[in-house]
């Protein structure tokens, strides 16, 4: 399922969201441009045991290393990865920053995605897969989609769906799109699943998201 846009209306312009998206599009332009996408990655991609020992393993990394856990939420390893991530945030992201707060959506945004790279470098830990990096906003974003999850349940999603070799555009409540997307994280984090994918990452940053909200979400008048 590839959401296309939701039927919700913020009602301040969404500055933080934007310029997340525009520093992921910068850095990864970057990695392409400049730094090479294998090297970049590994300079800039979270290696749990980098953060683990303090060492650095690689190429030299343009942080140390503990701070690779925030260089690596704006680093992708392809386009079709950074384009996912970025039609997800500017998707969620507008309705949950309106809710938050321009300042309290960017402390939300980035402790998901600190939660997120701890729940895969626990995994990383746990299998013995140390040097295998990390890279992409998809922690932060899971995050994001657990705000909207609690915040927005009955917003309807047009949904691009696939169906065997017909193409379906169905509106579906936010609650059940999420919901689904979650089970899937879920799933793939259950039975190892990798293919490139850290869904360990994406289950850490979602409950990140859940625990988060309540405690940084105005009180209502």
């Amino acid at each position: 399922m590839i959401p296309l846009k939701d039927d919700l209306a913020a009602s301040r312009p969404p500055l933080l969201t934007v310029a997340l998206i525009a520093a992921n599009v910068a850095a990864f332009l970057w990695q392409w441009l400049v730094a090479g996408m294998e090297a970049s990655v590994l300079r800039g991609g979270l290696i749990p045991y980098e953060v683990l020992t303090l060492q650095d393993i690689g190429p030299p990394d343009i942080v140390p290393p503990p701070l690779t856990v925030l260089t690596s939420m704006f680093l992708h390893g392809s386009f079709p990865h950074i384009a996912g991530n970025m039609l997800f945030l500017w998707i969620f992201g507008n309705n949950v920053e309106d809710a938050l707060g321009h300042l309290r959506f960017l402390a939300f945004y980035l402790l998901s995605g600190v939660a997120a790279a701890a729940a895969q470098t626990a995994v990383g830990l746990a299998s013995g897969e140390l040097q295998i990096p990390m890279v992409g906003a998809s922690g932060a974003i899971s995050g994001v989609l657990a705000g909207y999850f609690l915040m927005f349940p009955r917003a309807r999603i047009l949904t691009l769906v696939p169906i065997f070799i017909f193409i379906r555009l169905i509106y579906i409540p936010a609650a059940i799109f999420i919901g689904i997307w979650f089970l899937l994280q879920l799933l793939g984090a259950a039975l190892g699943v990798t293919g490139g994918v850290a869904f360990m990452a994406h289950v850490g940053g979602f409950v990140a998201g859940l625990i988060l909200v309540p405690l940084l979400r105005p009180a209502r008048r």
